[in-house]
């Protein structure tokens, strides 16, 4: 019996010391820096489209994966009591709270909540903010996004590894159109999958999310059809006045190898602030269609306004200024042809060592071998101008055709030019007196060198300006024929 007693007496303590052991581990406050609090997702979206003043919430979890005690020195909203955002920690809710307890193995709920006026225009499209919290010194952040204004989100659930996240928008064999009722605001990619096509109106604005983009795969259609009075907006989805020139906001529109019949079509277009303004490449065979640009306006763009590899592009009545690397690259070959077009390259963010437009005829294999591909490029009645001394570069490697003419050109560069099957009448190295290079105001003033030096044959085939002013009596290099009267307003 006092064996027995004894045997059961020390598994009584034993028990005991080991429930005691635990509980005391628990209490013990963990100050290890390398901690990190684990959470239910790395950011809350509130994807409720409000029609008027609302309020959503949304929940998050909080774990301490650790068996000690932790505590949370902060949790703040990183825009403090101006956002939009509140969130509720024990009942009450608040844009900070410290020095919360959270015990080993144990979790916690925190309520976001976040109250928006969608017809208040002074709104961004996109609402956000950071709950950022402090544990030990280490910080860690989830991210707060709500929509700011009544629009069609367009929001990526896809992802496939090697691309960027993205949302379908014109599924296979699916025509889909985009009116003017909405902008369009678009976070991730927006996708047309091959042998999709998106059609897009005149008057719609498009609005992209930090590096978004549109993107239309291989055999899929793009075709934008602004007018005059009414053109298609490609632009970040930032409204305040400090990011109304600001590059960089977004990513670029993405166009690939399509079908022959098939079209990428760009009609009265303004693409602006982004990184690639269109990027438009043979990428899983070489290309049947080709790309049409019209009145096509594309500035402040961070890397490149038009970036190619090996396509066909046909551009009239084209601008393109300020861009971080050139105006124009078109490399591996192609076919293409421009007309009165102006490339003004004043990038005031930075030092830029590329020229405004470069084109080559060569791609990089796997190991940076050069493979040449033939090249065909045209430029008539146009300018190419910009800050550096040499706004012109080409580069061309042996085993391919390498065939380009500058036709009744303006150009700034420091190549020794003279008439024959590259250049045509070409002026070098004037200032072609843009009324407004600050202000992205590419029309030439009274005194230009460019006035009625344009080809009439080449101006017959771009018979009005990109503002519709008859050119065809007298043509102006560029984009804009000088008008008398015109003013520094734009008018």
């Amino acid at each position: 019996m006092t064996k027995r007693y004894f045997t059961i007496a020390a598994l009584t303590v034993t028990v005991i010391l080991l429930v005691f052991s635990a509980c005391r581990k628990k209490n013990i406050t963990s100050n290890d820096t390398s901690f990190k609090l684990l959470f239910s997702n790395d950011s809350i979206i509130f994807d409720t489209v409000f029609t008027s003043i609302g309020s959503a919430t949304r929940q998050l979890m909080i774990y301490n994966p650790t068996q000690n005690k932790v505590i949370i020195s902060s949790i703040v909203l990183e825009k403090g009591q101006s956002s939009p955002f509140r969130i509720n920690i024990d009942g009450q809710p608040v844009y900070k709270a410290k020095d919360v307890e959270l015990n080993g193995g144990d979790s916690l709920y925190l309520f976001a909540r976040v109250t928006i006026d969608p017809s208040n225009v002074n709104n961004p499209f996109i609402v956000e903010d950071n709950i950022r919290f402090l544990t030990n010194g280490n910080e860690q952040n989830v991210k707060l996004v709500a929509w700011g204004q009544n629009a069609v989100y367009i929001v990526a659930n896809r992802h496939t590894a090697g691309f960027p996240n993205y949302r379908i928008v014109a599924d296979s064999l699916e025509t889909v159109h985009w009116t003017n009722e909405k902008p369009y605001v678009i976070y991730g990619y927006a996708v047309i999958d091959s042998y999709g096509e998106l059609d897009i109106s005149a008057g719609v604005k498009i609005y992209f999310h930090k590096n978004s983009g549109l993107w239309a795969y291989s055999d899929g259609t793009l075709k934008v059809n602004g007018s005059l009075e009414n053109p298609v907006i490609f632009q970040g989805d930032r409204l305040e006045a400090d990011y109304a020139n600001l590059p960089g906001q977004w990513d670029r529109i993405w166009l690939m190898d399509g079908r022959q019949g098939f079209d990428d079509e760009f009609h009265n277009v303004l693409i602006k602030n982004g990184f690639i303004g269109i990027q438009a490449e043979s990428f899983l065979k070489t290309t049947e269609n080709k790309l049409i640009l019209d009145n096509v306006v594309i500035e402040n763009m961070d890397g490149v306004g038009i970036f190619s590899r090996y396509f066909v592009i046909e551009g009239k009545n084209i601008v393109i200024a300020n861009c971080g690397g050139y105006c124009m690259a078109l490399t591996g070959g192609g076919t293409y042809d421009f007309k009165q077009t102006t490339l003004a390259n004043y990038w005031p963010y930075s030092a830029r060592n590329n020229p405004a437009l470069y084109i080559n005829n060569f791609l990089f294999d796997s190991l940076d071998n050069q493979i040449p591909f033939a090249i065909d490029f045209t430029l008539g009645n146009s300018i190419v101008y910009g800050y550096n001394e040499n706004e012109f570069q080409t580069e061309m490697v042996p085993g391919a055709d390498s065939l380009y003419l500058l036709d009744h050109c303006l150009i700034r560069t420091t190549k020794k030019i003279i008439n024959g099957p590259n250049y045509k009448d070409v002026i070098i190295n004037k200032d072609p007196l843009f009324l407004n290079t600050q202000n992205n105001d590419y029309r030439i003033d009274s005194l230009s060198p460019v006035i009625g030096k344009g080809d009439p044959n080449i101006a017959a085939s771009v018979p009005l300006d990109i503002l519709g002013n008859d050119r065809t009596q007298s043509p102006d290099l560029g984009a804009y024929q000088f008008e008398p009267g015109q003013h520094n307003d734009g008018n």
